[in-house]
């Protein structure tokens, strides 16, 4: 789960992390009352979405006076912005965070992400501070830096000191950054981050290290413990597709293909995606129904594929382990009948009550393809919708 800036720099903070002064503001009038507070004479004005790139696209403006606040703050809410990770449709500009200005001297980068090889939380810092660390990468790899921390040991010193010596950091800096190190990871491991990026840390005029920004993503495994990570979230910045499909506990993800599918268990999603790929089309989701599904949920789970207008086609693929066929297979029937399907469906069944839910769909009267296993039913839903296009 993502959270926008001015709420990430609020968690930031209550671990003992230095960050700017600012204010959220839904309206012009509450952008000006929040410069304001903070009294100038340089403010910045930054347009809050789930995305990096703002900057570049408008969405970030350092200005000098409470008009220009206004003038910025009324230009930024309700456009459509545009960054390198919203894609050409963009986000809707709901809300601005006015932030007092900095004097910056230097701009570092520093991150910290769940390493799944080593099974540790791993630092990565740059001197390149203020760039895409993508670029970064791969134009200047030898800058960029990792420190992993052992989860069993926990954060030390050491690590702090460490990452200091990389950024080029000297004098009271070093004794700072190893505060901010040791803080970031206690914010990190206590609130189960998946990742944190300050994208810029900056040194200031005055020598002192102010986290710029701040992205964080939380794991969603773990938010059940974090109820208070839960009251952030922002239903507008979410895919309405997946946020109704967590409202069944699906697990759903968009994709840009034109074949949807349905299967339970993610590891068979992710061969059924693979087989689709490897046939020459691409697929519109992943969406794991999971193995105690009702018709119900299979019914939605069925809804929400359909509400995807790029679907050209649907393949179901079960393994009725735990799952029965028979619930699958009146799922599928209810679901393709109120929605009044339009576009090919392939059904492979296997597994417990196979025979009964083969039954049910021959008996629909719906026109379902059958498949003998996952070869067949990736061929056979391929092939239909390049006949259809």
């Amino acid at each position: 789960m993502n959270i926008h800036e001015y709420q990430a720099k609020q968690v930031l903070k209550n671990f003992g992390v230095p960050v700017p002064s600012g204010h959220v503001a839904f309206s012009a009038d509450e952008a000006v009352a929040a410069a304001e507070k903070l009294g100038g004479p340089v403010y910045v004005v930054k347009a809050q979405i789930h995305a990096g790139g703002r900057g570049k696209g408008g969405g970030v403006k350092v200005v000098k006076s409470l008009d220009e606040v206004r003038a910025e703050a009324e230009r930024m809410l309700g456009m459509t912005l545009v960054t390198h990770q919203t894609g050409p449709e963009g986000r809707l500009v709901r809300r601005v965070y006015i932030e007092e200005g900095s004097d910056i001297q230097r701009e570092l980068y520093l991150s910290a992400v769940v390493d799944r090889e080593t099974s540790r939380v791993s630092f990565i810092v740059s001197t390149e501070g203020g760039m895409d660390i993508e670029e970064v990468a791969a134009k200047t790899p030898e800058k960029i830096i990792t420190v992993s921390v052992d989860p069993a040991s926990g954060i030390s010193p050491h690590h702090g000191r460490h990452i200091a010596f990389a950024l080029g950091l000297s004098g009271d800096q070093v004794k700072q950054a190893t505060q901010l190190v040791t803080n970031l990871y206690r914010a990190f491991v206590e609130k189960d981050m998946a990742l944190l990026e300050v994208n810029p840390l900056v040194v200031t005029g005055d020598g002192n290290l102010v986290c710029l920004d701040a992205k964080i993503n939380f794991d969603g495994n773990a938010l059940y413990r974090q109820p208070d990570i839960m009251e952030l979230r922002d239903l507008d910045e979410e895919d309405p597709a997946e946020v109704l499909a967590s409202k069944y506990d699906l697990n759903y993800i968009t994709l840009d293909g034109q074949i949807g599918c349905m299967v339970n268990g993610a590891g068979l999603a992710m061969a059924t995606m693979d087989i689709i790929k490897l046939y020459g089309s691409e697929p519109a989701n992943f969406l794991d129904v999971g193995g105690g599904a009702t018709k119900e949920k299979v019914t939605e789970a069925f809804k929400i594929i359909m509400s995807d207008d790029n679907v050209k086609g649907i393949l179901v693929n079960i393994f009725g382990g735990i799952m029965r066929c028979d619930v699958i297979a009146e799922g599928v029937v209810a679901a393709a009948r109120e929605t009044q399907l339009a576009v090919p469906l392939v059904v492979r069944l296997a597994g417990t009550n196979v025979d009964l839910g083969k039954k049910i769909l021959s008996e629909s009267g719906l026109t379902i393809i059958p498949a003998d296993d996952l070869d067949d039913a990736a061929q056979k839903i391929v092939a239909a919708v390049k006949e259809a296009a």
